[in-house]
């Protein structure tokens, strides 16, 4: 049986999926790994790095996808229409019925899921990967957040123009930078030890009451609205829900008088099938202080902050805005050896040991969660429900009543 690795054509991609000690371990199991030429510069990886490890190095991706039985991506395959100038058509390269395991956006473009089930793809999406122990090692949510938070912090550490920890001198004292972290997932709690470790005064808010002892647990203050819509924020499966509005108004009246007194703030919230909430609007951007750092790591999602530039790094109201799209990418080496190893942790269990051939136990838990295409049909119910396809994530609708947070803004800028 064939593996087949790609270099990654999506916009600010630069993780690759499969590492030479993943690939080691999948011709130690009897696999042929057949790789992409360039697959892994942008993490750091030589071609003769792969051929070490045991893999045949090839010139196109339509030669290291053609005959693979098995493909290992970190994005999405390039497919019809996709808006990936100048880049084939990945899913045409594929073979029919081959098995393909990357992460999907399972909760947006729809036809990219019936093009694949059409040709009998077997697809999974990492993304789905249900969160109990045994899966823990598979969890690229969780490695890939964990650099993500990271990153962010470092980041805006790049475009602050004053330091994180207090420091005294004989000119003087500096005194040390104050971080709010909005949303404690995996990204905000590695955001607010990063902070911390730095010297920064450290705040965090989310609206799942789980999140307290985390956060607090990590030296930084809690900040949240804690009433009775709070203690029931939070899904079985440990993700947050969206609050009322009335919650949101306030939550947003107490963050815009936190938010005034701040030098950084990291975003990170999300919610799974949904634009990400605002949570940082432009009257509370307008009081923050001159010098100031916004990050937004939601902004592939719609972003927590409008100002926000998906990619970029834009200055509104004397505040840097860092919209860096796919922020674990941006530690391409660590990132890929993490989600290779998930990967490889993944796709481990799906293959016969004795015969080294696919073999799926449909009613494993595991497969059941993230197993979205499958005989020629799309089987997973979240991605069946999806009617049309959405290209983008669209920012949900503004607050009837802004003037709530533009009042608490005004009022914290006192």
């Amino acid at each position: 049986m064939k593996i087949g690795i790609v270099r990654e054509r999506r916009p600010y991609e630069n993780r690759v999926a499969a590492s030479p000690d993943t690939i080691k371990k999948f011709v130690a199991m009897g696999l042929d790994v057949v790789v992409e030429g360039g697959a892994g510069l942008t993490a750091a990886i030589t071609n003769a790095s792969y051929t070490a490890a045991g893999a045949t190095v090839v010139k196109t991706a339509a030669e290291a996808l053609g005959n693979a039985d098995f493909v290992l991506k970190v994005q999405k395959p390039v497919g019809p229409g996709a808006l990936v100038p100048g880049e084939a058509d990945e899913v045409a390269m594929m073979k029919d019925g081959a098995t393909l395991i990357c992460l999907m956006e399972p909760y947006r473009d729809r036809a990219l899921f019936d093009t694949i089930a059409a040709r009998g793809i077997t697809c999974f999406a990492m993304e789905l990967v249900p969160r109990i122990s045994r899966a823990q090692s598979m969890d690229v949510l969780s490695s890939q957040s964990n650099l993500a938070g990271y990153k962010a912090v470092i980041e805006a550490g790049a475009v602050f123009g004053r330091a994180f920890p207090m420091m005294m001198t004989a000119a003087g004292t500096v005194p040390p930078a104050k971080c709010l972290i909005m949303g404690a997932g995996v990204a905000g709690l590695q955001a607010i030890a990063t902070a911390r470790r730095l010297g920064a005064v450290v705040a965090a808010t989310d609206v799942r009451p789980a999140s307290k002892e985390q956060v607090e647990s990590l030296g930084a203050t809690f900040v949240a609205v804690e009433d009775e819509e709070f203690k029931q924020a939070e899904t079985a499966g440990g993700y947050a829900k969206e609050m009322s509005q009335a919650y949101k108004d306030k939550q947003a009246d107490l963050i815009a008088t936190t938010i005034a007194k701040q030098d950084i703030v990291i975003c990170t919230a999300l919610i799974p099938g949904r634009p990400a909430p605002i949570l940082v609007c432009e009257a509370m951007v307008k009081t923050m202080k001159p010098g100031s750092v916004i990050v937004d790591l939601a902004v592939e999602h719609g972003g927590n902050c409008p100002l926000s530039k998906i990619g970029k790094v834009v200055v509104k109201h004397d505040v840097t805005i860092i919209g860096y799209a796919n922020m674990a990418s941006r530690v391409a080496i660590d990132s890929s050896a993490l989600y290779a190893k998930n990967l490889l942790n993944f796709a481990a269990p799906l293959i016969d040991g004795d015969t080294a051939e696919l073999s799926i136990d449909l009613e494993d838990e595991i497969v059941k969660g993230s197993r979205v295409t499958g005989g020629g049909v799309v089987v997973h119910p979240a991605v069946q429900a999806i009617a049309i396809d959405v290209a983008k994530p669209k920012r949900a609708a503004s607050p009837k009543k802004p003037s709530r947070i533009t009042a608490a803004a005004e009022e914290a800028a006192g």
